[in-house]
């Protein structure tokens, strides 16, 4: 579909005097402009003379800003142009249209500089996915190309000048970094962390009335060779960092101090025993009494004759007094000793089986207990 050449050099060329739009058409919600120059002849870029003969032409292709959510594509028509001058080393020379494009650029300068925005604000991946979406189809190389080829800002002296060093190496090799203490933005870096480089520095950036540096010797030694009426200072993160290591270092020399004796474990009751520690006074008496009868007991079958293996058999056999006390469980007979006992002495608790072949026994610690 073709339009009005006059409207649409109006609307996509405002400003730009060197342009003239020779056809447009629509397809596919993409808008072609085809434009050429507007000047009869060009200035050599080397010797400066003007030349309108043409030695040969070629098209490039500059994407621009979308217009109501289509795409704008110039199709710009180039002529070259050659250098009639004696003794000029270049022979032909393109002709220019600073006012639209750089040289080499696929992209308008207005769609450069929008570009450049959304570079430095998402870098690459996350700004080629919101050119996308506004229509600009750009890659996430030709936005980082484009925040590379800016310049590098240059910052002021600062009032208040951060010094610190970092690693580029750890262990190797180190850095200094400087700062605005006011904006908290890098001012420079200086490859070392030497007292030269950085006295260097201020001499040759007068104006810091405070520096804010580490503790190393070699800054105060820079700053009082560079800067010395300036005041230093230590910051936050260095006092912090100071106090913590004097901390620890105290600490440590007192470690042998600083441990405190484990209390003695008590052993949980149960409410009915009193509550007192390791038992109320009830279970204290009965294990008392427990462990009298037992020790009265291995003294009569000592006295009797019996060695003591033999009332340690008896003992495993589960012949106790205590053991006499408790009733045998439902659905179990009495069963045979194991061990031989005295002549005169009946047992008074059996081994109750089950018939299982296994048998409830007591030892001698638990019945002593």
């Amino acid at each position: 579909m073709q339009a009005d050449t006059t409207f649409w050099d109006s609307l996509v060329f405002d400003g730009i005097d060197d342009v003239d739009v020779e056809a447009v058409t629509t397809v596919f919600a993409t808008v072609d402009v085809t434009a050429r120059g507007r000047a009869a002849g060009a200035a050599c870029p080397d010797c400066g003379r003007s030349s309108n003969r043409v030695h040969d032409s070629y098209r490039r292709r500059l994407q621009d800003l979308p217009l109501a959510g289509q795409n704008v594509v110039i199709h710009l028509k180039v002529r070259r142009f050659i250098c009639d001058t004696d003794g000029c080393p270049r022979r032909t020379f393109a002709e220019p249209f600073t006012q639209l494009a750089v040289p080499y650029a696929r992209f308008t300068t207005r769609l450069g500089h929008v570009l450049e925005r959304v570079g430095l604000a998402l870098a690459g991946r996350a700004g080629a996915r919101l050119a996308a979406q506004l229509g600009f189809h750009v890659g996430r190389m030709p936005l980082l190309r484009k925040v590379m080829a800016l310049p590098d800002p240059q910052p002021g002296t600062p009032r208040v000048l951060g010094v610190d060093d970092f690693a580029t190496r750890r262990g190797q090799s180190y850095s200094t970094v400087l700062t605005c203490g006011e904006t908290h933005r890098v001012v420079d870096v200086i490859p070392t962390r030497d007292s030269g480089p950085l006295a260097a520095w201020l001499a040759t950036h007068p104006g810091v009335e405070i520096i804010c540096r580490d503790r190393a010797g070699a800054y105060a030694e820079g700053a009082r060779l560079g800067a010395p009426t300036a005041i230093q200072v230590a910051d936050r993160f260095h006092l912090w960092q100071g106090i913590g290591r004097a901390v620890e270092t105290c600490v440590a020399a007192h470690r042998d101090c600083l441990k405190v004796p484990t209390p003695p474990t008590t052993k949980a009751v149960e409410p009915s025993t009193g509550g007192l520690e390791h038992g109320g006074p009830e279970l204290r008496g009965r294990r008392a009494q427990r462990k009298k009868a037992a020790h009265a007991l291995v003294h009569e079958l000592l006295a009797q004759g019996h060695s003591r293996r033999a009332i340690a058999g008896i003992w495993a056999g589960g012949s106790t007094p205590y053991c006499a006390m408790h009733a045998p469980p439902p659905g179990r007979k009495p069963s045979e000793r194991t061990a031989p006992g005295p002549a005169d002495w009946t047992p008074t608790s059996p081994i109750w089986s089950d018939g299982s072949g296994r048998s409830a026994r007591a030892s001698l610690a638990c019945t002593a207990n």
